[in-house]
């Protein structure tokens, strides 16, 4: 049959190749570093996952994706002789994370062995149809033919847990499926995450909100990606011997609404302090710089912001649309010490990867509001950081990269000896149900005793 979409072609061939030899693989060896940590993936039909990546070019109002989709969604290379650096789009992390797991070391073929149960389901994707589609009226049914089908095929794999050891990714911030149910007419968003039906299980996603305890945040992926160790090796000496030339750096658009936000703050002080001639101190070539990243320009361009933020030792994360940035990662990437401005930023989102006991350690916590309303200057804030303990909280970055970065596919066993931000969302997950079940354990044997 001839293939109408080559690029969807190769990636589905690939898929069943590496979902079958891998499973076989792992199912061949008792592998005893597996206890506790065996993951069953449950079947889908491809309507659920790789079909809808026939429609990459159906949205215009949202973006042909297509071009995303090269190298299993890490994106095209920024140049042909690129080997880690891709122009990756965050929201192709479902099919990033689907073509990862495959390679998982303990995959289970019985779902009752299982500690875990991976719905890969492209929760994103699907809900374009609701967010820009023909759909938008009906978003409150976003889900509900999934789990159809999760009651009618095997429902015995649901039931068994009720969904409490099954999770998926979902790759937009939450408030993207949190529509209320009994809004009408809709607003925006779906009502994915709203459906009792869906409760219980483990959402991945790249923003949670402060309540529900079925989200947990995970790194925003960015554009770097190596597939062996020197190449993870070389980055992080270039990290290191990156010579710091400004004081702060804020990459990011908006913030030119006249009404008092933060972001506007960053850019009235930044651009001021440029304009008073306000440079060389202590050192500095610059106080403040700006890169622009308006109407999305920097979004699959990663050398626009990757040169600044080595060269600058703050990177400013003011929250946007919602309260976290994928910016926080790059810089993060860049050995650039983030500075947040609301603790739903970071602090409250992405604790498994940035451990909520440390942010100390490796970042700075400016309140907005002291920005916005009470005129603090965040220059004077960052002036007053001794040069020593701005070394150690470099380190302390540095020491996070290989944690928040998403190595390629099919990467060497050096590299996949380090844990990386899937490696730790998954054994993460696995942790969370485990407490999950042991507490509805708990609460079962309470009821008998009513």
């Amino acid at each position: 049959m001839a293939c109408k979409f080559p690029i969807l072609c190769i990636i589905i061939i690939n898929f069943y190749i590496f979902s079958q030899l891998g499973l076989s693989q792992n199912l061949e060896s008792d592998n005893s570093d597996c206890k506790n940590r065996w993951i069953y993936i449950r079947k889908l039909p491809q309507n659920f996952n790789l079909d809808l990546l026939k429609n990459c070019s159906e949205y215009p109002i949202y973006d042909n994706f297509c071009p995303h989709l090269a190298n299993h969604g890490l994106g095209q290379k920024t140049h042909n002789n690129s080997q880690s650096w891709y122009r990756t789009d965050p929201y192709m992390l479902e099919l990033i994370f689907h073509r990862r797991i495959l390679e998982y070391p303990c995959l289970t073929s019985d779902y009752t062995s299982a500690n875990a149960i991976f719905l890969p389901y492209y929760a994103g994707l699907d809900a374009l149809k609701y967010l820009y589609g023909p759909e938008q009226n009906s978003s409150f049914n976003h889900g509900k033919e999934l789990f159809d089908f999760l009651q009618e095929d095997e429902p015995e794999i649901w039931r068994r847990n009720m969904g409490h050891d099954h999770f998926l990714v979902m790759a937009r911030p939450a408030w993207d499926f949190s529509q209320p149910l009994t809004i009408d007419p809709p607003i925006w968003g779906t009502s994915f995450l709203e459906l009792p039906e869906f409760f219980n299980i483990t959402c991945l996603t790249l923003e949670g909100r402060a309540w529900p305890w079925q989200e947990q945040a995970i790194p925003y992926p960015t554009s770097f990606h190596p597939h062996n160790l020197n190449l993870l090796d070389t980055w992080l000496q270039r990290v290191r011997k990156s010579r710091r030339t400004s004081l702060m750096l804020f990459a990011g658009g908006g913030g030119i609404a006249n009404n008092p936000n933060v972001r506007r703050s960053i850019r009235d002080e930044c651009e001021n302090s440029t304009i008073n001639g306000n440079s060389g101190y202590n050192g500095y070539e610059k106080i403040c710089e700006i890169v622009d990243c308006s109407n999305g320009v920097c979004e699959h361009d990663p050398i626009r912001f990757m040169k600044p933020m080595l060269r600058s030792r703050f990177c400013l994360q003011p929250p946007g649309d919602t309260p976290s940035r994928r910016s926080t990662f790059d810089g993060i990437l860049a050995g650039c010490i983030p500075v947040f401005f609301e603790e739903l930023s970071a602090k409250r989102q992405f604790g498994w990867h940035l451990p909520e006991d440390q942010y100390g350690d490796f970042s700075v916590f400016i309140p907005k509001e002291d920005v916005v309303g009470n005129g603090l200057k965040i220059v004077d804030v960052l002036k007053s950081i001794s040069r020593a303990e701005v070394r150690r909280m470099r380190e302390n970055v540095m020491e996070l990269i290989p944690k928040v970065v998403y190595r390629r596919h099919g990467s060497s066993l050096g590299l996949r000896s380090k844990k990386d931000a899937i490696d730790i969302a998954v054994e993460s997950t696995i942790r969370r149900i485990k407490s999950r079940l042991t507490e509805v354990s708990v609460q079962k044997v309470l009821k008998t005793f009513v």
